[in-house]
């Protein structure tokens, strides 16, 4: 198994950071001082910043597809939630991965953090000239969404965008822990929050992106279950695809029925179909390349972060204020 998940780094069990996949693309994270290429709300965060996230092959090998960028949820980073698992499979799938890690390990401003996304996007699909498939996991499908929402020329350069886990109306979680002051996405993704009202209203999935929402009746962080379902995407509950199937929040990240879901919709137009899935599809317990022992230890790692970053991030008494184009 990787070092990297046995390596304590003070009171955190993080992973230690690692290159997915080659070197950084040098014209994807040079440095640059130019004005974001995007329409939408000026991105406030320095360009040179949200380049600086970018995780991507030195070169892109595979022209028939699209390029897939990968965005992480709570208290995690880019390589800690897929460098072990979803990035290497995709690769072996016959796909160009790309990560995005968000800053202070998406404990802060979600409209912060949705600018890397943003960027993350426009920089792909300028160096590839092709759309680009965005795969989320738990928060990092509310970053994608925000983007998608309040950056409305990124539509029409996104094919797919998948979520797992996808805490999309909110969740009784972040409303328990933010009892007293808490950390800023934990006050934003807590239901009735502001942010939610926001992300909300109106079309929930805009533009001619193909939206495939999966999620678990059995999820313990998505809680109550019937804030997962989005309108106008394909909801699809791994119970409806396998019954009984036990997928909790973090085992979305390697649960092979969850994967074989994410591979249909990227290869295929249009959203993902269970009933293009194979007959016993539901054998497999972990995506490919995947050991049970790397399991455990990933999700336990998870866990101590988790924990750790609800005590040690920086709390705030509210949510931040909604950004001038979000108000209505």
């Amino acid at each position: 198994m990787n070092s990297r998940w046995k390596t304590p780094r003070r009171w955190r069990l993080s992973a230690v950071p690692a290159v997915l996949a080659g070197v950084l693309a040098a014209a994807l994270l040079a440095p640059s001082s130019e004005a974001a290429a995007v329409a939408g709300p000026s991105l406030e965060t320095p360009v040179a910043t949200l380049d600086a996230a970018l995780n991507c092959p030195s070169s892109f090998l595979h022209p028939d597809r699209e390029p897939v960028l990968l965005v992480h949820g709570t208290s995690s980073t880019d390589d800690e939630s897929w460098g072990w698992g979803y990035a290497p499979a995709l690769r072996g799938d016959g796909y160009d991965v790309c990560g995005v890690t968000l800053p202070n390990r998406s404990m802060g401003d979600i409209q912060v953090a949705s600018e890397y996304v943003v960027r993350a996007i426009d920089r792909i699909n300028a160096a590839t000239g092709r759309k680009v498939d965005v795969l989320g996991h738990s928060q990092g499908n509310m970053q994608i969404r925000w983007a998608l929402k309040w950056w409305p020329d990124l539509q029409g350069k996104v094919d797919d965008a998948v979520f797992l886990a996808n805490p999309g109306h909110g969740i009784g979680g972040g409303n328990l822990l933010c009892v007293s002051p808490c950390a800023p996405a934990l006050h934003q993704f807590g239901v009735g929050s502001n942010f939610l009202a926001a992300l909300n209203q109106g079309d929930e999935t805009p533009g001619a992106v193909s939206y495939t929402n999966v999620y678990s009746i059995v999820d313990e962080a998505i809680v109550p279950v019937t804030t997962a379902p989005l309108s106008g995407a394909t909801n699809i509950s791994m119970q409806s695809v396998c019954p009984g199937r036990t997928v909790t929040h973090f085992s979305f990240l390697y649960d092979a029925v969850a994967y074989k879901l994410v591979l249909d919709a990227l290869s295929r137009s249009g959203t993902a179909s269970p009933s293009r899935l194979p007959l016993g599809k539901c054998v497999d317990v972990n995506l490919p390349g995947v050991l049970p022992s790397e399991a455990t230890a990933a999700t336990a790692v998870a866990a101590a972060n988790l924990s750790a970053e609800v005590l040690n991030a920086t709390k705030v008494d509210s949510e931040p204020p909604l950004r001038a184009y979000a108000q209505s």
